[in-house]
């Protein structure tokens, strides 16, 4: 017998798939001509970090302008040793004022992390496909709860880094609560590994797992293109 998923879970699934769908169509739509221009310039002559920072900037601040979601940050993060005078870099701007992140002035510590290994990064470089990430406490750039979309972006067949995005996990939540509550008050989103994103009900908090024997009390829908899914109590 086919069991029919309720209409509320598969609403509340088109919802969150829209919303974070937008934050990947925002970066897939620069992704291609930027590659463009990194190619114009690798035929120009060495690639620098400063090269990188002019050629990023105003994509950054397109996606902060044309995105209507709150980003809290935007850029591009360079593959491992692709530049010529730095073996790894975040063309980054974050903030209200969106300023570009340095991080050797923040810490320093934080210019050592090895990024690769991040889940934001390590996915599209594996899968050559977009990804939303999180929740995380974002320690390179907001200390903060976040969830970042990534984009990976290849020049000839070669990966050379991820566009992404941050979104602050209280300000998704200002936006998605709202509209999910009208879908159940125990309703949460989770990504792969079962890590609660956000939820309509004051038991579960950012962070928070639900696995195993616990999903037999919800209705599983899963977001198309994206490692998340819906979960509502039946």
């Amino acid at each position: 017998m086919t069991v029919t998923e309720p209409v509320t879970a598969s609403s509340a699934v088109a919802v969150v798939t829209e919303y974070f769908g937008r934050a990947i169509d925002s970066l897939a739509s620069w992704t291609d001509v930027f590659a463009d221009d990194l190619r114009r310039a690798r035929a120009a002559g060495p690639v620098t970090t400063d090269v990188l920072d002019e050629l990023v900037e105003p994509y950054a601040r397109r996606t902060f302008d044309e995105l209507d979601l709150p980003v809290y940050g935007a850029g591009f993060i360079a593959a491992l040793d692709s530049l010529a005078d730095a073996r790894s870099h975040l063309a980054w701007w974050q903030g209200a004022d969106r300023a570009k992140l340095v991080l050797a002035s923040q810490s320093v510590n934080k210019e050592h992390i090895d990024y690769s290994e991040l889940e934001w990064y390590r996915v599209p470089q594996a899968t050559g496909h977009p990804h939303v990430a999180g929740p995380y406490v974002d320690y390179l750039c907001s200390d903060e709860y976040t969830i970042t979309i990534a984009a990976p972006v290849a020049l000839d067949g070669e990966f050379v880094g991820v566009a992404g995005l941050d979104l602050l996990i209280d300000q998704v939540e200002r936006d998605l609560l709202p509209r999910l509550r009208g879908f159940g008050d125990d309703l949460s989103i989770v990504n792969g590994v079962g890590r609660v994103l956000l939820s309509t009900s004051a038991r579960r908090e950012t962070g928070d797992s639900i696995r195993g024997a616990a999903l037999e009390g919800f209705v599983r829908g899963a977001c198309p293109g994206m490692a998340l899914e819906v979960l509502t109590a039946r």
